[in-house]
């Protein structure tokens, strides 16, 4: 069992930066694989970026890569992700996601799931 939060979402203009936070509790998060994951309005959930269970390899979607950055401090039970040069077709909500596996790169990878936070770009 395991019990994920994220945070820090908002409101940004395009171009700007925001850095969502995901809490993890309820067992080893060193031995999590974690990852990040968006679903827009009418779309399918996709993923977003993730990272091992040491924080030793880092995964991005084609669309993120460059842009978004996803770190993990083992000491603190939490991940992040950092997003610079926002655009408006990033306007999501961002699933954190958690899997006993050594990295979570699809949705059918995920064990656990937070509730989400909303992301909205403006133009």
């Amino acid at each position: 069992q395991v019990q994920l939060v994220e945070s820090g979402g908002g409101l940004v203009q395009a171009g700007g930066s925001l850095r969502l936070s995901c809490a993890a509790s309820g067992r080893t998060f060193s031995l999590l694989g974690m990852g990040w994951f968006r679903q827009a309005p009418g779309k399918e959930r996709e993923f977003v970026a993730a990272i091992s269970w040491s924080g030793g390899s880092t995964y991005y979607a084609d669309s993120v890569k460059g842009r978004f950055t996803i770190s993990r401090d083992n000491a603190k039970n939490t991940v992040y992700l950092q997003m610079n040069s926002l655009k408006p077709e990033d306007t999501a909500v961002y699933y954190c996601a958690a899997s006993t596996l050594r990295v979570v790169v699809t949705t059918a990878q995920a064990d656990y799931w937070g509730p989400g936070t909303q992301v909205t770009v403006s133009s």
